[in-house]
């Protein structure tokens, strides 16, 4: 049974959220606070959190950052918000979200989303003998220890930027729309602009440095990975 932590200092909406993911399966603890978040998350250790961004105490986005401070598994993040201007969706979905829903929202349709993160999350590529590593010149990806190497030094990227660069290596030499992007790394039917995932990949290539070149800008299409 997936667990979900719901953080959020509206009482009648946590309860509202309880009440609905309990009937649908889920166990459920709620927090008010960010502090409290904090400390529910390490003890209660959920499959995903329902975060909102604007808490009395600590603000949603360093709540996430403390919550996967040092810890060996990443939980995924649905970041509830009333910030519903692109510029709030962007910033969050940098920060390593893995969506963001805007208030107000329907109940179902939240719920078609915690699911689909959690479906998501479940398919990432587990541990194996053979290794899960994908390769471009200087770009090594390690699926199963979820790491990036250029040139043989560690690069930190966001979920996000991780999961787009999974796509290109694994489809090179193949044009992918922004639609498709959005699509396939977002895992949700964008309800932001796909100057979203010109933003994403101008910081990818950033991080990768000079062999962020590989990945190619296809004028009025979308990107691919050049293949070696």
């Amino acid at each position: 049974m997936p667990r979900i932590l719901i953080v959020e200092d509206e009482q009648d909406l946590a309860s509202l959220l309880e009440y609905n993911l309990k009937q649908d399966g889920f166990e459920v603890d709620v927090a008010r606070t960010g502090a409290a978040a904090v400390a529910r998350a390490r003890s209660f250790k959920p499959d995903l959190i329902l975060l909102d961004l604007m808490l009395p105490d600590i603000a949603g986005t360093e709540v996430a950052r403390l919550v996967r401070e040092g810890e060996p598994r990443r939980v995924p993040i649905i970041m509830v918000t009333a910030r519903g201007e692109e510029t709030d969706r962007v910033k969050g979905l940098e920060l390593g979200a893995d969506d963001y829903v805007v208030k107000p929202f329907s109940v179902k349709e939240l719920m078609l989303r915690i699911k689909n993160v959690l479906r998501r999350d479940s398919g990432e590529p587990k541990p194996s003998s053979a290794g899960g590593k994908l390769t471009a010149p200087d770009i090594v990806l390690d699926a199963d220890r979820h790491e990036v190497t250029v040139k043989g030094k560690p690069v930190v990227l966001t979920a996000l930027e991780f999961r787009l660069l999974k796509t290109f290596l694994e489809r090179p030499g193949r044009v992918q729309t922004r639609e498709t992007l959005l699509s396939d790394v977002w895992g949700i039917d964008a309800e932001i602009t796909t100057r979203t995932v010109d933003t994403h990949i101008k910081r990818l290539r950033e991080k990768l440095g000079t062999a962020g070149d590989i990945i190619e800008t296809i004028r009025g299409v979308g990107y691919k990975l050049t293949a070696p």
